[in-house]
C-alpha cells in the first residue's frame, strides 16, 4: 500500500484512540458522580441533595469547554492541529490522575469539593480543544469520497471511552462497599496514566493535517481565528450548536443520569446498571462507522436528521423498559437509545460539522459550535433530569425534556448549509 492510502487510516485510528482516552477520563467522573462523590465529597447534604451537588460539579466541567475550544482552536488554526492534540491529552490526563489522588471531605473538609471542582474545570478545558482537533485530523486526512466514514472514528471514541470507563467501575464495583468507597473508586482514575502514554505515542507519530499544511503554505493563517470564524460563519456556528444539542443531552443522560436512576428509582443493581452502559457503548462503537459510511452514499444531512428523529422516538420506549426494574430490559433500553438511536447522528457529526467551515478557521469554528452546545445542553442535563424527577416523581417529565431538545436539533440541521444529497465524485 502507498503512504497516501495508509494516511487516512492512521489519522482516523489515532483520532479514535485519543478521543477514547479523553472521553474515558471525562466520563469516569460521570460514573463517580453517580456512585461515589455524593458520599465522599458532599456527605453533610441530604442524599438527594448530595446527588444534585455531585452532578452539578459534573456540569461545571462543561462550562470550561468553550474557553478550551477558543484557546485550542486559536492555536490549532495558527500553528497546527497535531500539537494541540498532544497538549489536550496531557492536560486531561494530569487532571484525571490528580482526581484519583484527591483526599475526601472527611480528610480535608471543604477543600476537597473545591479541588474536585477545579480539576473538573481543567478536564473540561482540555476536552474543549480535543474533539475539534481530533475530528479535523480524521476528516482532513480522508479522501473526499470517504470523509463520512473516517470522520466517524473520533466520534467512536466517545462510546468507546464510555465503555472503558464503565468497565473500569464495573470491575471495582465488585468490591465491598467499604473498600470501594475508600480506595476502589480511585483505580479507574489512576489507570488513566497508562492510557495517556499510549495515546501520546500514537499522536506524536502523526503528520500534520494536509488542509492546514495547505493553509500554511499559502501564508493564509488568520491572526485571530475565532473572531474571523464568527465574522464569516456565525449562523453556521449557532446551527451546529443547535444540531448537536440532542446528541449531547442524550449521551450524558445515558452515561451519567440513567445509572443513578436505574439504581435508585428502578431498583436495578449497581453492577447490572454499569454493565448495561458498557454493552450499549460497545454497540455504539460498531454502529457509528456504518452510518458514517452510509452518509458518503446518501448524504450527511438526511442521515443526521434521521438519527435525531430516532432519538426522539426512542425516549418513551426506553423509560418503559427501564421502569420495569428488570436488568435485562435496562440493558435493552440503553442499547436502543445509546447504541442504535443515537448512531446515525453521531456517526455523521464529525464530517457534517467540520465541512461547513473554511479550513483557515475550521478548528475554532467547529470547536466553539460544539462546546457551546455542550454548555447549553450536555452540561447540566443530568442535573435537570434529577430536578425534573424530584419535582414530578415521574419519568414522563424527563422524556418530554428529551423530546424537546430533539425538536430543536431537527430544526437546526434542516437549516444547516449544505446539500441533502452527496454529489457523486470519482474516488480519490
Amino acid at each position: 500500500m502507498t503512504t497516501m492510502k495508509l494516511s487516512p487510516w492512521r489519522a482516523a485510528i489515532a483520532s479514535f484512540v485519543g478521543t477514547t482516552v479523553e472521553f474515558y477520563d471525562f466520563l469516569i467522573y460521570g460514573t463517580a458522580a453517580a456512585l461515589v462523590f455524593p458520599k465522599l465529597f458532599f456527605p453533610e447534604a441530604e442524599p438527594s441533595v448530595g446527588v444534585l451537588l455531585s452532578f452539578a460539579t459534573f456540569g461545571v466541567g462543561f462550562v470550561a469547554r468553550p474557553l478550551g475550544g477558543i484557546v485550542f482552536g486559536h492555536f490549532g488554526d495558527r500553528v497546527g492541529r497535531k500539537r494541540m492534540l498532544v497538549y489536550s491529552l496531557l492536560l486531561m490526563g494530569g487532571s484525571t490522575v490528580a482526581m484519583g489522588l484527591l483526599p475526601s471531605y472527611a480528610q480535608i473538609g471543604v477543600a476537597a469539593p473545591i479541588l474536585l471542582t477545579v480539576l473538573r474545570l481543567l478536564q473540561g478545558f482540555a476536552v474543549g480543544g480535543e474533539w475539534g482537533g481530533a475530528t479535523l485530523m480524521a476528516v482532513e486526512h480522508a479522501p473526499a469520497s470517504r470523509k463520512g466514514f473516517f470522520g466517524a472514528f473520533p466520534q467512536m471514541g466517545a462510546p468507546a471511552g464510555t465503555a472503558l470507563a464503565t468497565l473500569a467501575f464495573f470491575t471495582v464495583a465488585q468490591l465491598p462497599d467499604a473498600q470501594f468507597l475508600s480506595w476502589g473508586w480511585r483505580i479507574p482514575f489512576l489507570a488513566s496514566a497508562v492510557l495517556i502514554i499510549i495515546g501520546l505515542v500514537i499522536r506524536l507519530s502523526l503528520a500534520e493535517s494536509p488542509d492546514f499544511a495547505a493553509v500554511r503554505e499559502r501564508a493564509a493563517t488568520v491572526r485571530i481565528p475565532v473572531a474571523e470564524a464568527f465574522r464569516k460563519h456565525w449562523r453556521q456556528i449557532l446551527l451546529v450548536a443547535g444540531a448537536y444539542l440532542s446528541q449531547g443531552v442524550f449521551a450524558y443522560i445515558c452515561v451519567a443520569y440513567l445509572v443513578s436512576y436505574g439504581t435508585t428509582v428502578a431498583g436495578i443493581g449497581r453492577t447490572e446498571a454499569l454493565f448495561g452502559v458498557f454493552v450499549a457503548g460497545v454497540v455504539a462503537v460498531l454502529t457509528y462507522p456504518l452510518f458514517g459510511a452510509l452518509s458518503d452514499r446518501v448524504g450527511r444531512k438526511p442521515v443526521f436528521f434521521g438519527g435525531v428523529v430516532a432519538m426522539g422516538a426512542a425516549v418513551f420506549p426506553t423509560f418503559a423498559l427501564i421502569n420495569t426494574g428488570n436488568a435485562a430490559l435496562f440493558l435493552a433500553a440503553l442499547v436502543l437509545v445509546f447504541g442504535l438511536a443515537m448512531a446515525p447522528a453521531a456517526g455523521v457529526t464529525g464530517s457534517l460539522f467540520s465541512l461547513v467551515f473554511d479550513a483557515d478557521v475550521r478548528y475554532s469554528a467547529v470547536s466553539v459550535g460544539y462546546t457551546l452546545s455542550q454548555v447549553l445542553g450536555s452540561a447540566f442535563a443530568p442535573t435537570i433530569a434529577v430536578a425534573l424527577y424530584s419535582a414530578t416523581e415521574t419519568s414522563d417529565s424527563i422524556a418530554a425534556y428529551l423530546i424537546a431538545v430533539s425538536v430543536i436539533s431537527a430544526i437546526s440541521v434542516a437549516f444547516l448549509p449544505g446539500p441533502w444529497r452527496i454529489r457523486r465524485a470519482s474516488p480519490d
